[in-house]
């Protein structure tokens, strides 16, 4: 069965001075380590201090707040416009002056998960995602925009995602193969449906997903439902239950604020089990 938990309901865990996290996701429960995933809260004026172990990778984003990051790849002004891929030896100071509020993922033991990550030079990277391309689903009124992929970040051991789905959607229908992925509720709040039951979700949830397990969402609110999603491996098959549902997602050739996206990503089918070419 799926696993959901809300921040709220998990106990602080003090890292340093001015620094606390939340464990989300934790082999404890979910039953196996391949993804781990915190919730920091830096205080003002406080440091917290990355250190990536050379058979890992992690990444992070800010859901509150600014940040400075400094480390062996130099200065970056970090907003919550950014995620921020870590590659494997990876050390840095994460630095807030007004505050920051942090989601925090890791793959321990990533070449499980990538055949090639032990011969790949995997870089620092840091997206801005309101520059990325936005996606508009061939079905319904969903968006998606990529944060990791192999392109982006080239590794197969994590793929993620931004979903968003406006008032009054349902998505279909579906579950994954060969993959075990979680979503992250950022804004509004909805209903999962799940295998053969549902269950609200909001703002500060995190939902553990199984291979197999089907699941959907509807956004029954009055605002955006705003997710992220990961998915560990990062190249896996989803399966529709109606096979006329699957979904296709179509470039709208814009970025979110509307602008020029930063690059090109064509049509492709979310039933392709390879990652298309460009994404």
């Amino acid at each position: 069965m799926p696993v959901l938990v809300n921040h709220n309901s998990v106990d602080s865990i003090t890292i340093s001075e001015g620094v606390s996290r939340q464990p989300l996701i934790t082999s404890e429960l979910v039953g196996n380590d391949w993804i781990v995933l915190d919730r920091w809260a830096i205080d003002a004026a406080s440091c917290a201090r990355i250190a990536v172990a050379n058979t890992d990778l992690a990444w992070f984003q800010l859901l509150e707040g600014a940040a400075t990051l400094d480390g062996s790849t130099g200065h970056h002004e970090l907003t919550d416009a950014n995620v921020i891929f870590l590659p494997p030896g990876y050390g840095g100071n994460l630095k807030s002056n007004e505050g920051a509020v942090v989601l925090y993922g890791g793959v321990p033991n990533a070449s499980r998960f990538d055949s090639g990550f032990g011969e790949s030079t995997l870089e620092f990277r840091c997206v801005n995602w309101r520059e990325e391309p936005v996606l508009d689903s061939e079905h319904d009124a969903r968006t998606r925009i990529y944060l990791v992929t192999p392109t982006l970040f080239g590794t197969r051991a994590v793929k993620g995602e931004m979903i968003i789905y406006p008032p009054g959607t349902i998505g279909a229908n579906h579950h994954h193969e060969e993959t075990e992925h979680f979503q992250y509720i950022i804004s509004g709040r909805g209903t999962a449906l799940l295998n053969e039951g549902s269950t609200p979700i909001s703002a500060g949830d995190t939902l553990y997903n199984y291979e197999f397990e089907r699941h959907n969402f509807v956004n029954d609110g009055d605002e955006d439902l705003v997710f992220v999603e990961y998915f560990v491996p990062g190249e896996f098959r989803t399966v529709w239950e109606d096979p006329k549902l699957v979904c296709t997602w179509l470039p709208a050739g814009k970025n979110i604020d509307g602008g020029e996206p930063s690059r090109a990503i064509g049509t492709h089918s979310s039933a392709e089990t390879v990652n298309p070419e460009g994404v």
